[in-house]
C-alpha cells in the first residue's frame, strides 16, 4: 500500500512539475500572489512565514551544504541555457532572413533552393505576376537567383584539410533593392559580367583569405573579392556574385537557369493573389511561399534537435541535482529535528513546516538558477558559431542569443528541481512524531 501511495505521489509530482514548466511568467506571478495572500491572511500561512524566517536565518550556519544545492542547480541551468541560446540564435538568424512582404518561388515539390531549378522562361513569367512591388523606374523588384556550393579553407586551420562549404549566390542588382538590410561596409558592389564577389561579414570571419582585393579560386576560376556586406541574417554567411557569371561557371549547359525567384510584394496582403496567379498559370509548376515561412521551416529541424539535446542533457544533470538537494535537505531536517519538534509541540501544524522547508529549498534553487543563467549569459550571449543548415549548400554563421525567454526557462527548471528536492524532506519533517524527533536529536 505504501508503495502505491509513493508511486501515486511521484506521478502527481511529475505531472505538477510538467505543468509548472509550461507556465508563462504571468502564471508564476499569480502563484506568488496567492502564496503571499495565504501567508498574510491565514494562521497557517503566518506560521509558515515564521518557520521560513527561522530556516533562512540559519542558512549561514549551513553554508557548505547549501552551496551543494546552489552549485548543482547552477550547473544544470547554465548548460540548459547555453543549449537553448544556441537554438534560439540559430532560428532567429534564419527568421530575420525573411518577412511576410517578400516571397520565394521555386520549382514544384522542391524542399529548398538547392533542389530547385527554374528555366529562364519561368523566371520571366514569375516577374510579370500581380502583387510585385516596383522600383522608382517601374521595374518589378524581383531577383532570380542561383545557389551553388564552393569549398574554402577555414580560418585558423590547415588549408589543405580544414575546408568548409560556403554558399555562393548568383544575384542581380535588384537583389539589393529586394534586401534593403544588406549594406556594403567595405569596398564596393560587384560589377555585372565580371568574376567579382561581395562577401558576407559572417563568411569573412569564418573562411581564410576573404578580404577586399583578395582573389579566390572558385569553380576552377579566379574571382576577386571587391566588397564586404552585412545584413544581420543568414545571407551574411554567403558569397554573392553576378548570376550570369556564376551560372556560366557552375552550370555551363544551363547558365540561364536559376534556383529560385525572390520578389518584394506591395504588402503582406498581396501574397495570396500573387500565389494564386502563379499556381493557376499552366506554364508553371512552382511552389510559392513567404520568405518568413520558408526560412522558418529551414530552421525547424536543427532547432528542434538542439533543443532536444539540451533538454536531455539538462534532465540528466537535473536528476543529479535533485539527489544532491534531497541529501542536503534530509541532512538539514535531521540537524533541525529538535527545532521542528519544538515548533510542532507548541502548536505549529504540519503544513507550515512543509511549506517552510519547500520555500527554503526553492530559495536556494532560485539563487542557483540565477547564478547559472548569469554565467551562461556572460559566456555565451553573442558567442559566434556555425553549422550546416538544412536545405542549403554551406555553413550558417549565427550568434548565441540568451533571450529573456531562455533565462525564464532556466529559472523554471531551477525552481522545479528545488521543488522536488525539498518535497520529500519536508514531508518527512511534517510526519515525524514529536517524541521521535526529540529522541533522535
Amino acid at each position: 500500500m505504501k508503495f502505491l501511495i509513493g508511486l501515486l505521489t511521484l506521478v502527481v509530482v511529475i505531472a505538477g512539475v510538467c505543468v509548472f514548466l509550461s507556465l508563462p511568467w504571468q502564471g508564476l506571478v499569480v502563484l506568488l500572489v496567492l502564496l503571499g495572500a495565504w501567508m498574510l491572511l491565514t494562521r497557517r500561512g503566518q506560521q509558515a512565514a515564521q518557520v521560513t524566517g527561522i530556516g533562512v536565518s540559519t542558512l549561514g550556519q549551513r553554508l557548505g551544504s547549501s552551496a551543494v544545492i546552489v552549485v548543482g542547480i547552477a550547473g544544470v541551468v547554465g548548460v540548459l541555457v547555453a543549449m537553448l541560446a544556441m537554438a534560439n540564435g540559430y532560428s532567429e538568424t534564419l527568421r530575420r532572413s525573411g518577412g511576410n512582404d517578400t516571397a520565394i518561388v521555386m520549382r514544384g515539390a522542391s524542399a529548398s533552393e538547392v533542389s530547385s531549378v527554374l528555366g529562364h522562361d519561368a523566371t520571366v513569367v514569375i516577374e510579370q505576376a500581380p502583387g510585385i512591388a516596383k522600383d522608382e523606374a517601374g521595374k518589378p523588384i524581383s531577383s532570380p537567383e542561383l545557389v551553388v556550393a564552393a569549398n574554402l579553407p577555414m580560418k585558423g586551420g590547415d588549408p589543405e584539410q580544414d575546408v568548409g562549404s560556403v554558399t555562393v549566390r548568383g544575384v542581380s542588382d535588384m537583389a539589393w533593392k529586394l534586401r534593403t538590410n544588406a549594406k556594403i561596409i567595405a569596398g564596393r558592389k560587384f560589377t555585372p559580367g565580371l568574376r567579382e564577389l561581395v562577401v558576407g561579414k559572417g563568411a569573412q570571419r569564418q573562411y581564410e583569405g576573404i578580404d577586399v582585393d583578395r582573389e579566390l579560386k572558385l569553380g576552377n576560376q579566379t574571382w576577386k573579392v571587391v566588397g564586404i556586406f552585412e545584413s544581420n541574417d543568414a545571407m551574411e554567411s554567403e558569397l554573392w556574385g553576378d548570376a550570369d557569371v556564376v551560372g556560366s561557371t557552375y552550370r555551363p549547359n544551363g547558365s540561364n537557369s536559376r534556383s529560385s525567384v525572390f520578389v518584394r510584394l506591395t504588402g503582406a496582403d498581396a501574397f495570396e493573389p500573387f500565389k494564386a496567379s502563379l499556381s493557376s498559370d499552366p506554364r508553371l509548376q512552382v511552389d510559392v511561399d513567404t520568405t518568413a515561412n520558408y526560412f522558418g521551416k529551414q530552421s525547424e529541424g536543427t532547432t528542434k534537435m538542439i533543443t532536444v539535446i539540451g533538454i536531455v542533457v539538462g534532465a540528466i544533470m537535473a536528476i543529479g541535482a535533485v539527489f544532491g538537494a534531497l541529501n542536503t535537505m534530509f541532512a538539514a531536517v535531521a540537524t533541525r529535528a529538535r527545532e521542528i519538534a519544538t515548533l510542532r509541540a507548541i502548536g505549529f501544524r504540519g503544513v507550515p513546516v512543509v511549506v517552510a522547508i519547500m520555500l527554503e529549498t526553492m530559495l536556494l534553487a532560485l539563487i542557483g538558477g540565477a547564478l547559472g543563467g548569469l554565467v551562461a549569459w556572460l559566456i555565451f550571449n553573442g558567442y559566434t558559431a556555425s553549422t550546416m543548415t538544412a536545405g542549403t549548400t554551406g555553413q550558417l554563421m549565427f550568434t548565441f542569443n540568451v533571450a529573456p525567454s531562455v533565462l525564464w526557462t532556466g529559472i523554471k527548471w531551477a525552481l522545479a528541481i528545488g521543488f522536488i528536492g525539498g518535497l520529500y524532506p519536508a514531508l518527512r519533517a511534517a510526519r515525524l512524531p514529536v517524541t521521535t524527533a526529540l529522541r533522535e536529536s
